[in-house]
C-alpha cells in the first residue's frame, strides 16, 4: 500500500495531490451523496457566488460531479488541458466569494468576509496558472530521457511504423525489425532522411524458432535504450475452424515474442538505470473475446505481464507501458479476417503510449474505447460481457468462419 500510494502520489507537488485527493472526494463520495440522498427541500449548491435551492440546486449537481471527476482525472494523469482550465474554475470560485460575501452576509462585515474567502482561492488560482511546465509532456526529449536507441518489432506497417517515426522524431535511432525488408528499407530511408538519424534494419520472423535470439544478437552491440514489443497478428473465426498451427504461431508471436526478447534486452537497461519498455495490447485483453478467443487470450497476457513489469521496474529506472487500443486502422483487419470497419488513427494511438510512458502501468486511447475497456467488464456480469462481445464480433467476422 505504500508503495502504491508512494506511486500515485507522485510527480505533483503536496498541495495538488491535496486538489486531487479533494476533488475525487466531492466527485465520488459527497457530491453523488448530495444528489442520491439529501431531500430536494434541503439541497443547495453554489455557482458564482449564488446560491440555488431545491429542484434548481438538484439539477446542477450532475455537472458538479462532471467538473470535480475531471478534475481528479486531470491531477491524476496531469493532462495537458488541465492548463489553463483548473486556474480558470478556482478564480471563479474566488470571484463567488466576494460575491457570496457581498449578497449573503449582512453588514459592512460582508465585503470584508468575501475579501478574506476570496484570498487563498486567489492564491491557488495564481499556483494553478503557475503550475503550467507541471502539466502535459516534459520538455526533455526521448533521447534525453531514456538513450540514444530504439529497437521496434512488427515496424513494416500500422502501429509499428508510427512508433518508428515517433521515436526517429524524438531525437532517436531506430532497429525496424518484421518479416518483409522491402516495406523496412523503405521506412528505415524515410526516417533517415526526414529526422537525420540512424536505422538498422533486421528482418525476422519473431513467430519462428530462434527468431527473437538472432534478432537480440543482431543488436547486441548497440544499447537499445527503448523497446517496443508491437509484432503480433489476430485471427478470427469460431475455433474449431481455425488452423491450429497458425493458432500456436499467434501465441509464440504475441506472448513467447515480447516476454524473451524483454528478458534479453532488460538487464543492460537496469545496468544503465534509464530505459523503457512498451508492449502492445489491446483492449481485447481487458475480457474474454469470443470468435477471437485466443488472441484476447494473447492480449491478456501482455496486460499482466507488462504492468508486473510496470511494478518491478519502477524505482530501477526502466519505464514500462502496455498500449491497449480499440479498433485501430491499419492492415491488422484484413490479417485477421474481419470484416473491414472503423479504426483509431494509429498516429494517435502511439502518441498515447508515449505519453503514457513512466505515468502508468497501461493506457487505452480515446474515451469511447476506455469506456468498453472498463465499464462493461467492471460492471457486468463476465458472462453477460462473453455474450455481447460475441455480438459485436460476429458483426465483424465473415459467416464462413462464424
Amino acid at each position: 500500500m505504500h508503495d502504491w500510494l508512494r506511486d500515485v502520489l507522485a510527480g505533483r507537488p503536496a498541495w495538488m495531490n491535496a486538489l486531487m485527493i479533494f476533488c475525487a472526494f466531492m466527485a465520488f463520495v459527497y457530491v453523488p451523496w448530495d444528489f442520491l440522498v439529501k431531500p430536494v427541500a434541503q439541497d443547495q449548491e453554489v455557482w458564482f457566488g449564488i446560491m440555488l435551492h431545491g429542484p434548481l440546486a438538484k439539477l446542477t449537481e450532475p455537472l458538479h460531479a462532471a467538473i470535480y471527476a475531471a478534475g481528479a482525472y486531470g491531477f491524476a494523469r496531469m493532462k495537458s488541458w488541465m492548463f489553463p482550465w483548473a486556474a480558470v474554475y478556482v478564480a471563479q470560485v474566488a470571484i463567488g466569494m466576494l460575491v457570496w460575501g457581498v449578497l449573503y452576509v449582512d453588514g459592512v462585515s460582508g465585503p470584508i468576509f468575501g475579501t478574506v474567502a476570496f484570498l487563498p482561492f486567489a492564491g491557488l488560482t495564481l499556483a494553478l496558472w503557475r503550475a503550467e511546465p507541471l502539466f502535459g509532456a516534459s520538455d526533455e526529449s526521448l533521447r534525453e530521457r531514456y538513450g540514444d536507441w530504439a529497437l521496434v518489432t512488427g515496424a513494416s506497417a500500422g502501429i509499428g511504423a508510427e512508433f518508428a517515426r515517433a521515436l526517429a522524431r524524438g531525437g532517436l535511432s531506430v532497429v525496424l525489425t518484421a518479416r518483409r525488408t522491402d516495406r523496412l528499407e523503405r521506412l528505415a530511408g524515410e526516417l533517415e532522411k526526414t529526422y537525420q538519424v540512424q536505422t538498422r534494419v533486421v528482418g525476422e520472423d519473431l513467430g519462428e524458432p530462434g527468431g527473437v535470439e538472432r534478432l537480440a544478437d543482431a543488436v547486441a552491440d548497440l544499447p537499445i535504450a527503448i523497446l517496443v514489443n508491437n509484432a503480433g497478428f489476430g485471427y478470427a473465426g469460431r475455433f474449431e475452424k481455425l488452423d491450429p498451427d497458425r493458432l500456436r504461431s499467434m501465441v509464440e508471436l504475441n506472448c513467447i515474442a515480447p516476454m524473451a526478447l524483454t528478458r534479453r534486452l532488460l538487464p543492460a537497461m537496469i545496468e544503465r538505470r534509464r530505459g523503457a519498455v512498451v508492449i502492445t495490447g489491446s483492449v481485447a485483453g481487458r475480457q474474454p473475446l469470443p470468435l477471437h478467443g485466443v488472441y484476447s487470450a494473447t492480449k491478456a497476457f501482455d496486460l499482466l505481464f507488462g504492468e508486473a513489469l510496470y511494478v518491478e521496474l519502477r524505482d530501477r529506472g526502466v519505464d514500462v507501458v502496455v498500449l491497449e487500443p480499440g479498433s485501430t486502422a491499419t492492415e491488422f483487419q484484413a490479417v485477421a479476417g474481419e470484416i473491414a470497419h472503423a479504426g483509431e488513427d494509429p498516429e494517435r494511438v502511439v502518441e498515447a503510449a508515449l505519453a503514457a510512458l513512466g505515468r502508468q502501468p497501461s493506457v487505452v486511447p480515446g474515451w469511447l474505447d476506455w469506456l468498453r475497456a472498463n465499464a462493461a467488464s467492471r460492471l457486468a456480469p463476465r458472462s453477460l460481457v462473453a455474450y455481447v462481445a460475441r455480438d459485436v464480433i460476429a458483426r465483424q467476422t465473415p459467416d464462413e468462419m462464424r
